[in-house]
């Protein structure tokens, strides 16, 4: 499996990582006291405030970040671009990502930004390969 692959399957789970943050900073509090509440994760999710909503908000972006991303790489791969060319994309995406989600979590909304376009813009430099 190729380094890109590597990084379509982390990109996957980035946002379910991002989101066990949020869980885990309450998960030794019950549901009833305002802990993650398995019964009612949506409830759960609009009470929160701070970093623990932030962690929420950048699990979602991450989801959204995932087709284009995903369908860079596959269509890079079909045209038989250099899967170097690919490999090196495909791991900037990720570190971005990673960098977003610090970013989010530390309230750095104009970082945030800054970085979100990178992502965006590696994902269509895969398809510019094509």
């Amino acid at each position: 499996m190729s380094i890109a692959n590597w990084c379509v399957l982390t990109a996957c789970f980035l946002p379910l990582v991002t989101v066990s943050f949020a869980k885990a900073s309450l998960g030794r509090v019950s549901g009833k006291n305002g802990g993650y509440d398995n019964h009612h994760p949506r409830n759960w999710e609009a009470k929160l405030t701070g970093w623990p909503q932030r962690a929420i908000a950048a699990q979602k972006n991450g989801f959204e970040a995932l087709p284009l991303f995903i369908a860079g790489i596959v269509l890079a791969q079909q045209a038989q671009v250099e899967q170097g060319r690919i490999d090196g994309l495909a791991i900037a995406f990720i570190i971005l990502r990673c960098l977003y989600v610090a970013a989010y979590l530390m309230d750095k909304a104009t970082l945030r930004s800054l970085i979100w376009f990178g992502g965006v813009g590696v994902s269509v430099a895969l398809f510019t390969l094509i």
